[in-house]
C-alpha cells in the first residue's frame, strides 16, 4: 500500500506520485510556506548590485554587436550569415529582456488595492465563527458589493492523485467561493472524488475548444463575477483568493495572474525546465507589467467574467489559449496584472516526451501569433509598447532554433575551411567579445537567481527541432493533439521524440574525431575544434539523460511502483 503524504494545511491527501528513482515512486508534498506566500520573488531586482550587472550585460550585448557588424572582422559568407542571423536574433531579443527588467521592480499593490484587501471581509467577520474556523465560507465584498468567486480546475487524464490534491486545495481557499472540476477525461472516478470532497463536478459531451473550450463550457453553468483556474498539477495557496481579487476593485482589470513555480525538481529535464520559466517569472512577467503587456499563462489566474464576455469567451483556435485572450482584452483595452508572489505550485515536466509535447504546444501558439495575428499590424488596437511586448513573444521561440544555425558552423571550417570572421582576428579576440555578451548573461543569472543551471543550457541548444516542427506545423496547418503535462499514461522511450537530436550527435561527434585528428597533425588546436567539441558534449549530455531515462521506463515496466513518502516543501531557498 502506499504511504500517505503529510496533510497540506491540514488537508488530508492521497498519495501523489512521479516516475523518478530506481525502483520507486516518489510521492511529494505541495504547500506554500507563509513567508513564500508574501514575498515578491522578484525582490533582488532593486538591488544596486543586480542592475549593475543588468548594464553590465546590456554594454556586452551592444559591444558584441558592434564587434560583429564591423565591415573588417567579416569572414566567409556562409558561416558569417549564419553567425550574424543567429546572433541578431538573440541579441535582440536580450535587449528587450534586459529593457523589460529595468522596468520592472514595481509593486503593483498601490493604495487602492490595499484598501480593498482590507475591506474584503466583513467587518466583524472577526466574530463570524466561521471566519476563524471555515475561513472558506466567509463571504467577501469588494467596493461594498459581494464578490462572487468559481474555481476551475481544468483536468484532462492527470493521476486521480494529483487532482485531489488540487482539488481539495482549492476547496480550502480563504474566501467564499464554488470549487469546480471541469473533466474532459470523463472519469467515473474523478466524479466520485468531486462527490466525496464536495466539489462540483462538470464533464462535457466533447472535447471542442480543448482547455479554452473547457472553461467557456463551465462558464456557460456557472454565475460568478470572478473565475480562477488552476491546472489539475497546480495546487493554491489558501491566500490566492485574498491576494488577487482586491486589484479588481479597479474595474479595467480583465486578470490577475501569479507565477508558475515547480516542487518536482527530480529529474534534469524538470530543473532545466523550471529554472529556465523562473527567470519569465521573476523579472520579465513583472517588468511587462509596466506596459499593461503581462499575459495570461493559463493557470494560477483569475479573470473578470464580464472581461471575457466582452471578447468572446476564452479562445478556442489555439492550444495557446492563455497568450491569445490575453491578446484580445488587450486590444479592447483591458488591464492586466502580474503578481511576482508565489501562490500555486505544480509539477514542470519531468520527462523528455513531457517536454517536447509541451514546448510544442507553446511554441506553436507563438508562431501562430505571429504570422495571423502580428501585433504591429496597424488593425491592432495596441500601444507601441503592447506591440513591442507582443511582437518578443510571439518570436521568442525562434531564440531556440538559432542554435541550429551556431551547431553548423565549426563543422563548415573543420570540412570546408568556411570561417565565420576574418582570419585576421584571433581566437581571444573572438572569445574576449563572444563571453563578454554570453558570460555576462550567465553572470547575471547568478546575481540575480543564485544559480546557473546546465540543464538549461543543455535544453537550449537542443530544443530547435521542436522549434522547427512547430514553425512548420503553423505554417501547413496541422494541428497537434492536446497533451497535458504528466498525464497518467504509458511512457515511451525518449529517443521516439528525439531522432533529430541524436543523428546530430553522432554527426557533431564524428566530426570532433576529425577535427581534432587535423589538429594533432597541425600541431594546434583551433578554435573550431573546441568549439565543435563544446558542442558535442552539450548535446551528448541530453543523449545520456535519455538513456538514463529510458533505462528508468524499463525498469519501472518490470519491477512495478512502490511509492516512498518524501515530503517537499517550497522555502525561500527552493524558491530561488
Amino acid at each position: 500500500m502506499p504511504t500517505p503524504t503529510p496533510a497540506l494545511r491540514g488537508v488530508p491527501l492521497r498519495t501523489a506520485p512521479a516516475t523518478t528513482g530506481p525502483n520507486a515512486t516518489v510521492v511529494r508534498r505541495y504547500s506554500v510556506d507563509d513567508d513564500v506566500a508574501h514575498t515578491p520573488v522578484n525582490a533582488s531586482i532593486r538591488s544596486p548590485s543586480v542592475l549593475l550587472f543588468i548594464l553590465l550585460a546590456l554594454l556586452g550585448a551592444l559591444a558584441y554587436t558592434v564587434f560583429l557588424l564591423n565591415p573588417a572582422n567579416r569572414g566567409d559568407l556562409l558561416p558569417f550569415s549564419l553567425v550574424i542571423v543567429a546572433e541578431v536574433v538573440l541579441i535582440s531579443h536580450a535587449l528587450v529582456a534586459l529593457w523589460t527588467i529595468l522596468s520592472g521592480g514595481q509593486d503593483p499593490r498601490g493604495f487602492a488595492f490595499h484598501q480593498a484587501q482590507n475591506d474584503l471581509f466583513e467587518q466583524d467577520a472577526d466574530a463570524d465563527p466561521r471566519a476563524t474556523q471555515s475561513p472558506e465560507l466567509t463571504p467577501m465584498q469588494l467596493g461594498g458589493a459581494p464578490a462572487t468567486v468559481d474555481v476551475f480546475i481544468t483536468v484532462y487524464g492527470e493521476p486521480l492523485e494529483v487532482i485531489e490534491r488540487t482539488a481539495r486545495a482549492a476547496l480550502a481557499l480563504h474566501g467564499e467561493h464554488q470549487t469546480w472540476i471541469l473533466d474532459d477525461g470523463r472519469s467515473d472516478d474523478v466524479r466520485d472524488l468531486a462527490a466525496e470532497i464536495g466539489a462540483r463536478y462538470v464533464r462535457r459531451l466533447s472535447s471542442n475548444g480543448a482547455k479554452a473550450g473547457n472553461v467557456n463550457h463551465a462558464l456557460s453553468l456557472t454565475s460568478g463575477e470572478f473565475f480562477a483556474i488552476f491546472d489539475a498539477d497546480f495546487v493554491p495557496a489558501p491566500e490566492f483568493l485574498v491576494e488577487t481579487v482586491p486589484f479588481f476593485v479597479d474595474e479595467k482589470v480583465a486578470f490577475v495572474q501569479t507565477p508558475q513555480a515547480y516542487g518536482n525538481h527530480t529529474t534534469l529535464i524538470a530543473r532545466g525546465a523550471a529554472f529556465m520559466q523562473s527567470l519569465f517569472y521573476r523579472f520579465v512577467q513583472p517588468g511587462r507589467n509596466s506596459f499593461n503587456a503581462a499575459f495570461c499563462v493559463g493557470t494560477n489566474v483569475i479573470f473578470r467574467r464580464t472581461a471575457i464576455e466582452n471578447v468572446g469567451g476564452m479562445y478556442t483556435d489555439s492550444q495557446s489559449e492563455d497568450v491569445w485572450t490575453s491578446l484580445m482584452l488587450h486590444e479592447k483595452g483591458w488591464t492586466s496584472i502580474y503578481i511576482p508572489i508565489i501562490l500555486a505550485i505544480g509539477d514542470a515536466p519531468e520527462t523528455i516526451e513531457d517536454y517536447t509535447k509541451q514546448q510544442m504546444r507553446w511554441a506553436t501558439g507563438g508562431f501562430e501569433i505571429l504570422l495571423t495575428r502580428n501585433p504591429l499590424n496597424p488593425s491592432r488596437r495596441l500601444t507601441p509598447d503592447q506591440r513591442i511586448q507582443y511582437l518578443v513573444t510571439a518570436t521568442h521561440y525562434f531564440i531556440g532554433i538559432v542554435p541550429l544555425l551556431l551547431l553548423l558552423v565549426p563543422p563548415l571550417e573543420i570540412y570546408f575551411d568556411l570561417r565565420p570572421v576574418n582570419l585576421s582576428v584571433s581566437g581571444g579576440e573572438w572569445l574576449l567579445f563572444y563571453f563578454g555578451f554570453y558570460g555576462l548573461q550567465i553572470l547575471l543569472a547568478f546575481a540575480t537567481m543564485g544559480s546557473f543551471r546546465w540543464e538549461t543550457l543543455m535544453l537550449a541548444a537542443v530544443s530547435f527541432p521542436i522549434y522547427l516542427r512547430a514553425l512548420t506545423n503553423v505554417l501547413t496547418g496541422r494541428r497537434q493533439r492536446w497533451h497535458v503535462t504528466g498525464g497518467a499514461r504509458r511512457r515511451s522511450s525518449p529517443f521516439n521524440v528525439m531522432v533529430t537530436q541524436t543523428l546530430f550527435f553522432v554527426f557533431l561527434l564524428l566530426t570532433s574525431f576529425i577535427a581534432l585528428y587535423k589538429d594533432a597533425g597541425n600541431g594546434a588546436l583551433t578554435l573550431a575544434t573546441a568549439w565543435n567539441v563544446t558542442n558535442t558534449l552539450i548535446i551528448g549530455a541530453f543523449i545520456v539523460t535519455a538513456v538514463v531515462e529510458a533505462r528508468r521506463i524499463r525498469r519501472d515496466r518490470r519491477a512495478g511502483q512502490h511509492a516512498v513518502a518524501v515530503p517537499l516543501r517550497l522555502t525561500k531557498a527552493a524558491v530561488s
